[in-house]
């Protein structure tokens, strides 16, 4: 579960761009009378498992460089929609319940929770282009981490803050051999732990796995920050957030107050929930969340 609800939530900034207007059709209770049941099939889900939901589709965003091997957690959405679709046919879309999901996974983990404005559409392709585009990679300097973010019209608190998300899942080797073998800016026993399984050679051992938060690895929480500055963030990506940069004071206050992160992390939740969601005529409400209907 929570290498899944890690995935969601970086991915949410995927969603595909539609005009403004339309983000403000998106409400709370936009199931009330056309399916209750919904948001109870959808948290009892997390609870026991664990957007534009362009990142559904087999063969396209999942199968994207930083995506493939990585991302998992398929089946319990698809196991949602198919229970949504028995008593509400043709009425969630799988974002809507993508984005829940991330809610209602960083719920069961310890995490805070949030308002969730509902009623987007499901795109009808997807971009393996954008997913090399949009997303940074875990090499990513402080620099291009804002200069993606701030494409989104997200702040720098924001980056900071959903960084936080790493407090959960896991990282393959092959994303972080470059940081324990060849940074300076790493704590040497957590350096060398790791080098146990994930072998210096290229080829050799790379999908092994480690805890993108060692501390806590199976709760939502703000260790990922006290981490950073204790010079044990898992990928170069984490770790410069602290480094000294602008984002360091950001840090310090995050691993000094737990309410400080998840005050910060809902809001961004929510502001990333509303980038440009499709609704009305756009989109389709998908009966599959892997494939668009024929």
């Amino acid at each position: 579960m929570a290498s899944s609800s890690a995935s969601c939530i970086s991915l949410i900034v995927l969603v595909a761009m539609a005009s403004a207007a339309a983000a403000q059709q998106l409400s709370p209770t936009f199931y009330d009378a056309s399916c209750p049941r919904a948001l109870s099939i959808i948290k009892s889900a997390a609870s026991t498992a664990g957007c534009d939901a362009s990142v559904l589709l087999a063969g396209q965003e999942r199968d994207a460089a930083p995506n493939k091997d990585s991302l998992r957690g398929f089946e319990v959405i698809d196991g949602i929609k198919t229970q949504i679709e028995a008593v509400c046919n043709r009425t969630v879309s799988c974002a809507d319940i993508l984005t829940v999901a991330a809610r209602d996974s960083v719920v069961e983990l310890g995490g805070p929770t949030w308002t969730v404005p509902l009623g987007r559409k499901d795109s009808i392709d997807a971009s393996p282009a954008l997913a090399l585009t949009d997303l940074p990679p875990f090499t990513a300097s402080l620099q291009e981490l804002v200069a993606a973010f701030d494409k989104k019209g997200l702040t720098v608190t924001d980056m900071v803050a959903l960084s936080g998300a790493h407090t959960i899942g896991q990282a393959q080797c092959s994303t972080f051999r470059g940081r324990i073998y060849g940074e300076t800016n790493i704590n040497s026993s957590f350096a060398t732990a790791l080098q146990a399984s994930c072998p210096r050679s290229a080829g050799t051992g790379d999908m092994n796995l480690a805890p993108l938060d060692a501390a806590t690895p199976n709760g939502f929480d703000n260790a990922y920050f006290t981490n950073l500055l204790s010079q044990r963030g898992l990928l170069h990506s984490d770790q410069v957030l602290f480094n000294n940069g602008s984002t360091d004071n950001t840090v310090r206050s995050f691993a000094s107050s737990a309410a400080a992160f998840s005050s910060a992390f809902t809001t961004a939740m929510i502001k990333m929930g509303n980038i440009a969601p499709k609704t009305g005529t756009q989109g389709q409400i998908r009966l599959s969340c892997s494939k668009v209907n024929s």
